[in-house]
């Protein structure tokens, strides 16, 4: 049976730094990477006043400074971001209304990549960023 994705926020491996093997991402061999937890990410969404929005790089620049690296795991992080605005979905299935859950839309854009894979869709997105106000 496949996780539910409030599993997978709460399953992840602990976050840590690790040193660049190669060269990608615009990183150098050596350098230091942070790899955060879906439970991080989700904590930053909820961080983020209601009103206000971060973009994804934004907060990987906030956790690769936090934990002293070079840089924060783009692929991780996007995944993350993911797992946390699936597992708010999942409250909302259970009956929280969209005020109480995680406020993912306010870390990931309607236009975004990600937000074209979430199972609420596109619109849900820009409907929730328009209700803050978020341009």
């Amino acid at each position: 049976m496949a996780k539910s994705w409030s599993e997978k926020l709460h399953g992840a491996k602990p976050a840590h730094v690790s040193a660049m093997t190669k060269a990608m991402w615009g990183l150098e061999k050596g350098d230091k990477l942070f790899i955060a937890t879906p439970v991080m990410v989700r904590d930053y969404m909820k961080a983020i006043r209601k009103g206000s929005s971060r973009t994804i790089a934004e907060m990987r620049e906030a956790f690769a400074q936090a934990h002293k690296a070079d840089a924060t795991c783009p692929m991780t992080a996007s995944i993350f971001a993911r797992i946390a605005a699936e597992a708010a979905l999942e409250e909302m299935e259970d009956g929280k209304p969209a005020t109480k859950i995680t406020p993912f839309w306010r870390l990931i854009d309607e236009k975004s990549p990600i937000a074209k894979k979430l199972s609420c869709g596109t619109a849900f997105v820009a409907k929730m960023r328009r209700a803050e106000g978020i341009a």
